[in-house]
Parts: C-alpha cells; structure tokens; sequence
C-alpha cells in the first residue's frame, strides 16, 4: 500500500469525522460523502456491526470507482466505513445494530433523534439497578480499496473488493447512567459512563473519550495496520 493515502468516510455525521480525524491526524487525505452527491444509500440489513460495515465500505467503494476523477492526485483511496452501537447487558445486547434507530423502531424506519433513543433506553431500564447496567460500546471499521473497473462487466470485481476488505474492532466497558449529563458528543454519550470514570462520555470531553472510545480503539489498530505496510 503506498504511504500517501486519502480516506473516504463514508458518512455524513460530521462529529464522526471530527472524532475520526482528530484520532487519525494529519497524515491523511479525507473525504466524506458530501463530496460524492448521489452516493446511494446502503441498507444496514446484516445481523451484527462488522456485516454492516463490510456492506458499506464494498458498495460504496464501487460507486466511488466510478467517480475517481474526484479524487485525482489525491493518494491512493480507500472507503472507511463503520459501524459501531451499544450493547446493554440487562437488554440482552440491545440495542445493538439498531442503535441509530432505537426509538424508531417502535413507530417508524429511519434513524430517530438522540434524545428519543436515549429516553426509551432509560424507560427500558427503568427497574434496573446500578450492578446490572453493565454495557459497553463496540465499533466495527472496515476499510476497502477503490479498485478502478479496467474489465467492464467484470464478475471478480466483488469479489476483489471483498477479499481486500480489511476488519478493525474496539469496545469500551461501561455502565449506563440514570439520567443524562454533560452537554458534549453525541448519541447515547450523555448516559454512558466508562469504567474508571464517574461521568459521563458527554461530560469527559474529546480529548479524554478520544483515548478510549471504541472507536478510538479500533481506529488505533487501522492506523498501526498502515504503518506496518507503509
């Protein structure tokens, strides 16, 4: 792999980039999906993160291959796609790969506000006590190649990206809050809170959730990855 290399993030959540940038550096090239109008959707159907993520990463790679000319003199291109959510023990894992959409799963499809998602996980764990609100967060990054299409109708192409995907996990143990606090990150940050720590994610700040997110921590094994091939 060469050293110069451009990352394609596949999402449009701009405190994800941020988080992935602020732990990557500057060494990169990064681009995200706003530079790539018409992307299409992916359908996170897989059972589990690291089926949703190899999802994203192949589809989007292809129709990224298709627009290379974006990317020109840029490194070389690889997609980074994600998927990451929370596990709650008391709920069996939930909500797991629904994490994005918990709320809306009682009403509607699509992802549902924060402050839904983290209502109904509060009223779910409504009875349960401290020792029992064991959870951790978990995050799945798979990363794949933009592989020009030089064969038209190629039936390896698939196959190729798939083969070349490459899996980087991190999880953070923690427990849930009985009520939200801090007014920093994002999602279910303002319940969670890391073992060793008495606040919240939402109240520790980036710097200190940077060094030990899941996300962090996965992002660390892919940036230990490039360095072994550079």
């Amino acid at each position: 792999m060469k050293a110069s290399i451009t990352w394609v993030i596949a999402t449009r959540n701009d405190h994800k980039v941020g988080e992935i940038r602020a732990i990557l550096g500057p060494g990169f090239g990064y681009r995200t999906l706003r530079d790539f109008p018409g992307v299409p959707a992916v359908r996170e159907d897989a059972p589990d993160f690291a089926g949703n993520a190899v999802k994203k990463a192949t589809e989007i790679a292809q129709f990224v291959a298709q627009h290379a000319g974006t990317l020109a003199g840029h490194g070389e291109p690889w997609v980074m796609a994600d998927d990451s959510g929370l596990e709650v023990d008391a709920l069996n894992g939930a909500p797991g790969v629904h994490s994005a959409r918990f709320a809306a799963t009682d009403t509607t499809s699509g992802n549902s506000p924060d402050a839904a998602n983290n209502e109904k996980l509060l009223n779910l764990l409504r009875d349960v006590p401290l020792e029992r609100r064991t959870a951790r967060f978990r995050c799945v990054i798979a990363v794949t190649p933009v592989i020009p299409e030089t064969v038209e109708g190629s039936v390896c192409y698939a196959s190729e990206k798939e083969l070349r995907t490459e899996l980087f996990e991190g999880k953070c143990e923690g427990r849930i809050a009985f009520e939200p606090s801090g007014g920093g990150g994002f999602g279910y940050d303002p319940l969670f809170v890391p073992n060793g720590f008495s606040e919240s994610f939402a109240q520790l700040g980036e710097a200190i959730k940077n060094g030990l997110s899941h996300r962090a921590k996965a992002l660390e094994k892919l940036r230990a990855w490039v360095q072994r091939l550079s």
